[in-house]
C-alpha cells in the first residue's frame, strides 16, 4: 500500500492510497511576477509604470488585466512577453527568471512559447493571409511542408479557409484579427498575450473575437492573458485583474 500525497504550488492539498503507486504532482504558475518595478527615463525624469507588482497566473487561465491608459496594462504584457526587462524584481515564463535570460535566450523561448495578439493587427501588408500566418513558422525553422500545412489548419480553425491568398488590406477589420490569432498560435505557444485585442472592431465584432478567443483557451487549454479597458470583455476572462498607476489594487 502506497501513499499519494497531492500537492499544488508547493503546498500538500490531500492524500490517498493505492496498491502500486506513488504520486507527486506540482501545478507552478507558468507566469511569475514578483516586486516587479519598471521605470522609464524621459530626459532627466524618472517615469514609474509599474510599482511593485506581484501576480500569479495558472497555466491554461484566461486572465483579463483592466485599467485605465497609462496605468501599465502594455508594459506588464510587455515583460511577461519578454519584450523588455523590469528595473526591479522579478518575471518567471514557464519557470525560467526572464529577468536574468540574455536577449538571445530571450528571444528564441519567446518565438517558441509566446504568441501575440496586437489591438492594430500588425499584419504584413505585402504578404498574403496564408504567408503572415507562416512567418513565425519560417522564424522557427519549420519545414516548407509541415509549415503550410499547419498554417492551413490555424486559418481553417479561425474560419478564415477561404481568405488565404488574400491581401490585408482586402480583409475586414475582423478577419484582420483573425489572422492574428492564428499568427499568434503559429509555433503552438504556451502563452498568448493580447493587447487591446477587440481596440480597433466594433462592438459586434469584438465579442465575436473573443468568443473565438475562450472558445480557443477551453479547447487547446492556452494560458491567455489579455489587456482591456472594456469590461463586457474582460467578463468573458476566468479573472479579471486591476490595475491602477502602476500597481495591482484588485
Amino acid at each position: 500500500m502506497k501513499v499519494v500525497i497531492v500537492y499544488l504550488h508547493g503546498k500538500r492539498i490531500g492524500e490517498k492510497l493505492f496498491n502500486y503507486m506513488f504520486l507527486y504532482i506540482r501545478m507552478d504558475p507558468i507566469v511569475i511576477l514578483k516586486r516587479v518595478h519598471k521605470t522609464f527615463l524621459l530626459g532627466r525624469r524618472a517615469v514609474p509604470a509599474l510599482r511593485g507588482v506581484n501576480l500569479d497566473v495558472e497555466r491554461g487561465e484566461f486572465l483579463a488585466i483592466m485599467g485605465p491608459s497609462g496605468c501599465g496594462k502594455t508594459t506588464l504584457l510587455n515583460l511577461v512577453g519578454m519584450l523588455d526587462k523590469p528595473t526591479e524584481g522579478r518575471v518567471v515564463v514557464k519557470g525560467r527568471d526572464a529577468t536574468s535570460m540574455s536577449d538571445d535566450l530571450a528571444s528564441d523561448l519567446r518565438l517558441r512559447e509566446v504568441g501575440f495578439v496586437f489591438q492594430n493587427f500588425n499584419l504584413i501588408p505585402n504578404m498574403t493571409v496564408l504567408e503572415n500566418v507562416q512567418l513565425p513558422m519560417r522564424f522557427a525553422y519549420m519545414n516548407r511542408i509541415r509549415m503550410e500545412s499547419r498554417a492551413r489548419m490555424l486559418l481553417n480553425a479561425v474560419g478564415l479557409e477561404d481568405r488565404m491568398e488574400h491581401l490585408p488590406s482586402e480583409l475586414s477589420g475582423g478577419e484582420q484579427q483573425r489572422v492574428s490569432i492564428a499568427r499568434a498560435l503559429a509555433n503552438d505557444p504556451s502563452i498568448l498575450i493580447l493587447d487591446e485585442p477587440t481596440g480597433e472592431l466594433d462592438s459586434e465584432m469584438g465579442h465575436e473575437i473573443i468568443s473565438l478567443l475562450k472558445r480557443l483557451n477551453k479547447k487547446s487549454k492556452k494560458t491567455m492573458i489579455m489587456a482591456s479597458h472594456d469590461p463586457s470583455i474582460a467578463s468573458y476572462a476566468d479573472r479579471v485583474v486591476r490595475m491602477l498607476d502602476g500597481k495591482v489594487v484588485g
